[in-house]
């Protein structure tokens, strides 16, 4: 699968399902482009892909322009597949049932999937709420790596699902010999800068750029006050 944002790809560069590799297409969108979202699910739906739309930062909308989001997807075959996000790693679990159940609401024909950020170092737990709330398309990393604090991780994922058909040996052995070395080079995963980050509901670039500076990556304090000045 590919990841596209919405109305911002050239839809046109994709070749035919045929013709690649790829068996997915996977088109994020805010609510307020919902409509362009579905547009490129449609294209790449008439490439024969399967297609799945993901509105993204749900915690930051409108509720009323929520659901008129979803009601638009909910009329469009082309998507087969529907992602909440908690973009800004603030769901705590009662927000993954709250949220799944407006979309099961709005969107009883489309099978849901959800993907989680590890702001406040949820992203586990909460894709668990997803599994209890009845979600089969479940989003998760090896060693979790993903931008700013990343995601669920998927050797921890696996180990939960307890299915005799997954092998969880050669993920650790990937971790021990590449995601630890690559961890000196590159950063994700939990911190205070992006858990504050996460419990203030606020998108991840701030915190960012915050840990990108490195006179002030680890001032949490002045990080929350800077944040929190204008409330």
């Amino acid at each position: 699968a590919v990841m596209f944002d919405g109305g911002r790809v050239d839809i046109n560069a994709l070749q035919p399902a045929d013709q690649s590799p790829i068996d997915m297409v996977r088109t994020a969108c805010y609510v307020a482009d919902t409509e362009k979202a579905i547009d490129m699910a449609r294209r790449s739906k008439d490439l024969g892909y399967q297609t799945t739309i993901n509105i993204m930062a749900p915690s930051a909308a409108i509720r009323t322009d929520l659901i008129e989001a979803l009601d638009e997807v909910s009329k469009a075959d082309e998507v087969d597949y529907l992602y909440l996000v908690d973009s800004y790693g603030a769901y705590y679990s009662e927000h993954v049932t709250d949220y799944l159940g407006l979309y099961k609401e709005h969107c009883p024909n489309k099978e849901l999937g959800f993907h989680a950020h590890n702001n406040q170092q949820l992203a586990f737990a909460n894709t668990q709420q997803a599994i209890i709330d009845g979600v089969n398309l479940l989003d998760a990393t090896i060693n979790g790596i993903g931008r700013g604090a990343g995601n669920c991780n998927l050797e921890l994922l696996l180990n939960f699902l307890k299915n005799p058909k997954f092998d969880v040996a050669p993920l650790y052995k990937t971790i021990q010999e590449q995601f630890v070395p690559l961890r000196e080079k590159i950063e994700w995963g939990f911190n205070d800068i992006y858990g504050i980050g996460g419990y203030l509901n606020h998108h991840p670039r701030a915190a960012m750029k915050c840990r990108a500076d490195k006179e002030i990556m680890d001032k949490c304090y002045d990080f929350l006050v800077e944040c929190t000045s204008d409330v």
